[in-house]
């Protein structure tokens, strides 16, 4: 049996030792600069703001902040100075997440998101409401979600190297949470990703017309109460592949790793290819479930997968 890798992002950012209460870099005089000015700030607002419409770099020094931020316009990139040492921990702005993002577009790089949460349940480290983004080398943990989308046909997110553990949630009868959520965006990428200790919810949930979703590991074995690994609602083309997926014995819904239409299929989905994953349980865990539940009808290329017994390639709703 395989089982799940650790993400290049698990072994970069697991190796430094993280900044515990430190609002100031060692040797800087801020804890945000513009790298661009290299004006110091006292706030990450400030430092947002300072770039506003423009395109810019926001460098956040080592330590753990209760900061939050609202992006306006622009184009930003967010770059721990050195990364896994600059955490954002539970501070939220308009009651949504530590980076509410409305610009052009944005890149985050080696930070971590932590402890975020509101009343509605959907508290999460970046909330994208507009424009296109880019994550990389970063950590989302022990949050109500990692990362959540607005509706944004023309936009594209890329997710690269990040880890996601500790994430979703299923209860206080609200509308479920996830590890990712990403709305009717343009595309979806993910890769050499780790997904982990799913708090509820399903770990990507993507109504994205087209996903490349291609070496990451999902690892359920310590998840309580959640669904699926990979939840397509409302269908998409494109790629899941060479994925490693195991799936742990505390579940709410265990019928299928993954789900494609499942909310109705309001877009494409001839040409689906998913190939090369690796789907097994947790060792000892003898049950019946799916590699893929499809709710399309259409073609889709489905071939090549690595099945524990118990688990049938595909099921037709």
């Amino acid at each position: 049996m395989r089982f799940p890798i650790l993400s290049l992002a698990t072994l970069l950012i697991a190796s430094s030792t993280l900044a515990q209460g430190g609002a100031h870099a060692q040797g800087r005089a801020a804890p945000f600069t513009v790298a661009e000015t290299g004006a110091g700030y006292g706030r990450l607002q400030e430092a947002v703001d300072a770039i506003g419409g423009g395109t810019g770099t926001v460098e956040v020094a080592p330590g753990t902040y209760g900061d939050c931020a609202v992006q306006q316009g622009g184009a930003i990139r967010y770059v721990a100075v050195t990364p896994g040492t600059a955490v954002f921990s539970g501070g939220i702005c308009e009651g949504k997440a530590a980076l509410v993002l409305n610009g052009r577009s944005a890149r985050v790089e080696g930070l971590i998101f932590e402890r975020m949460a509101v009343p509605d349940g959907n508290g999460a480290g970046i909330r994208l409401q507009t424009g296109d983004l880019v994550i990389d080398n970063s950590i989302f943990r022990d949050s109500q979600q990692g990362v959540l989308t607005a509706t944004f046909p023309a936009g594209s997110v890329v997710i690269n190297r990040s880890t996601f553990s500790g994430l979703g949630r299923c209860d206080q009868d609200l509308d479920c949470a996830h590890s990712v959520y990403i709305g009717a965006y343009g595309s979806l990428t993910i890769t050499r990703s780790r997904f982990d200790s799913g708090r509820g919810g399903h770990y990507v949930k993507s109504r994205a017309r087209r996903v490349r979703i291609v070496d990451n590991s999902f690892d359920d074995s310590r998840g309580h109460e959640t669904n699926y690994m990979i939840d397509l609602p409302n269908g998409a083309t494109g790629e899941i592949s060479a994925n490693e997926m195991v799936q742990g014995r505390n579940k709410d819904n265990y019928s299928t790793f993954i789900a494609l239409a499942a909310e109705g299929a309001k877009q494409p989905s001839t040409g689906l290819s998913i190939t090369g994953n690796g789907a097994h349980f947790v060792p000892g865990l003898e049950r019946s479930s799916n590699l893929l539940a499809d709710w399309t009808h259409e073609r889709i290329v489905v071939g090549g997968n690595d099945l524990s017994p118990g688990i049938a390639v595909r099921v037709q709703r």
